[in-house]
């Protein structure tokens, strides 16, 4: 029984931290936005998850069977395209938004392994997701049937991860799991520099969050940067240790702390507190997913 307390205790300790550490990173990459694109931000953040995951493969190489290139790439494709949209999110409004639309994730996964996987879902879990929808008409406080541009984005950067972890499920059985994290911030890599070749022949202003030209780093910028990439590392070596120690419902549901992290370090960059009802939305959303992570 203290076995199983400490384990517990050590589980929630590592993903607070964890939260805070990623509310760091998401100050650090809204710092390092108003200078560069989120397209460059997005690049720096993975050239740091490249290298340390092709030292752990060169110190171990992998031993997995393979099979299923397409959905590697998939995988690597879809959670690239998250993250732009996500760290676009970060730099145009508040921190404390920017991270509820991503922790939406967990509802739309629940609903892709119903349908995709063949995951049964009970019927707290099905209400837990109608709450989170819910509370997204909350945030998204839509005018007729119309949705502001951050909106639709917001719901592609949950969207996006719940495909990218949905199929995470089905790749553990062929890869190692470094080489699942290899193809995602590979893509991330590799994804922002063929953007950026193509961009100075695109004209399309509202694809700014695709489409933009490089700038070098100068000054503080580089600190930004650099700390945010480590942080990020941090954050996710917390994050292996939560779910490590104790149950993933635990865990899945502590890392909603993150959006009351993101919030008061958003507020300290200048944020505006949410209104009530996108509180209210922030509220319902945390709800759902904390449902969907004790039923997981």
């Amino acid at each position: 029984m203290k076995e199983k307390i400490k384990n517990l205790n050590e589980g929630v300790k590592y993903m607070l931290l964890a939260s805070l550490m990623f509310a760091f990173m998401g100050a650090f990459a809204k710092l390092a936005s108003q200078s560069l694109p989120s397209l460059e931000v997005v690049f720096f953040r993975n050239v740091a998850g490249v290298i340390l995951i092709l030292l752990a493969v060169w110190k171990k190489p992998f031993t997995h069977k393979g099979g299923k290139p397409l959905l590697l790439l998939f995988r690597g494709t879809m959670g690239f395209l998250a993250l732009l949209t996500f760290f676009y999110l970060i730099a145009h409004i508040s921190l404390g938004d920017a991270m509820t639309w991503s922790k939406t994730s967990p509802i739309f996964t629940a609903v892709f392994a119903f349908f995709f996987l063949g995951e049964r879902m009970s019927k707290k879990a099905w209400f837990a997701v109608f709450i989170g929808f819910v509370g997204i008409v909350f945030i998204t406080k839509p005018t007729g049937l119309t949705l502001s541009k951050y909106d639709l984005l917001g719901l592609f950067s949950g969207i996006g991860a719940a495909l990218a972890y949905t199929s995470i499920r089905e790749l553990k059985k062929y890869y190692d799991t470094r080489a699942i994290v290899l193809s995602f911030v590979g893509i991330g890599t590799i994804g922002p520099v063929v953007l950026f070749l193509i961009s100075p022949y695109v004209n399309a202003p509202e694809l700014d969050f695709i489409f933009a030209r490089f700038v070098m780093p100068e000054g503080i910028v580089w600190f930004y940067v650099i700390g945010m990439g480590v942080i990020a590392t941090i954050s996710q070596l917390l994050m292996t240790k939560a779910y490590g120690a104790t149950k993933a419902g635990i865990v899945g549901a502590v890392s909603y702390t993150n959006i009351l992290f993101s919030i008061i370090v958003g507020t300290l960059l200048g944020d505006e507190l949410p209104d009530i009802i996108t509180t209210t939305g922030i509220v319902l959303i945390v709800l759902a997913g904390i449902m969907v992570a004790k039923e997981k």
